[in-house]
C-alpha cells in the first residue's frame, strides 16, 4: 500500500534525489518514532545528517498542492463514498522563535493555553474504509498580514492575505467539493 501512496506523487518530482528524500520523508511520518523531526526522520532513513530532508522541505522543487491533489485522489478512490465526511479541526504546534510562519502568542488547544505557537486548520476525510488529512492551511494571524515585511522574510506570497480559522476551513471544504471529493 505504501508503494501505491508513494507511486502515485513520485511524479511530482523531477530529480531522483527529492523523490527518494520524499518517500524517505512520507515512511519516517508514518513510523512509530516518538519525535519526528528532519534529524530523527534523516536517522530513521539511514542518513548520517538532515541534509537530504531539508533539502526537501526548503529547496527541492516541488509542487505541495500537486501532490495534495494526487494523494486526495488516491484516497477518495480507495475509500471515498457518499457516506463520507469531510472533518475540520486545528493544531498548534509550540515553537520558541518568532521567525516561523504565523508564530506568536496564541490559544492552543496543544498546551491547552496561549503559548508562542504556529496553528494549523487541517481537513479530514472519513469513511467506512479509513481517514486520513486531505488537505492543510497554515492560519496567519493579522499581526503576521499586516507586516507585509515579516512575511516577504518569511517566504510568504504577497497575495496571502489574513483570513479566519472557519474561512480557511471553508476554503479547503470548498477545493475539496469542487474537486469531486464524495462526501455527504
Amino acid at each position: 500500500m505504501l508503494a501505491g501512496v508513494l507511486g502515485c506523487f513520485a511524479g511530482r518530482f523531477g530529480r531522483v534525489e527529492p523523490r527518494r528524500a520524499a518517500a524517505a520523508f512520507v515512511t519516517g511520518l508514518l513510523s512509530d518514532l516518538e519525535v519526528k523531526t528532519c534529524w530523527q526522520l534523516a536517522e530513521q532513513a539511514g542518513h548520517a545528517r538532515p541534509d537530504a530532508m531539508q533539502r526537501l522541505l526548503y529547496r527541492a522543487v516541488w509542487d505541495a498542492d500537486a501532490v495534495r491533489d494526487d494523494l486526495r485522489q488516491l484516497i477518495t478512490g480507495r475509500f471515498g463514498g457518499p457516506d463520507a465526511v469531510l472533518v475540520v479541526d486545528e493544531t498548534g504546534d509550540l515553537k520558541k522563535g518568532t521567525h516561523t510562519v504565523g508564530v506568536q502568542r496564541q490559544y492552543t488547544g496543544t498546551a491547552g493555553r496561549i503559548e508562542n505557537s504556529q496553528v494549523g486548520v487541517f481537513l479530514g476525510y472519513a469513511g467506512a474504509g479509513g481517514h486520513t488529512l486531505i488537505d492543510r492551511r497554515v492560519y496567519l494571524p493579522a499581526s503576521w498580514t499586516d507586516n507585509r515585511q515579516r512575511c516577504q522574510a518569511a517566504g510568504v506570497p504577497d497575495e496571502i492575505e489574513f483570513a479566519t480559522k472557519p474561512d480557511l476551513a471553508a476554503d479547503m471544504i470548498t477545493a475539496a467539493i469542487d474537486a469531486g471529493v464524495p462526501a455527504g
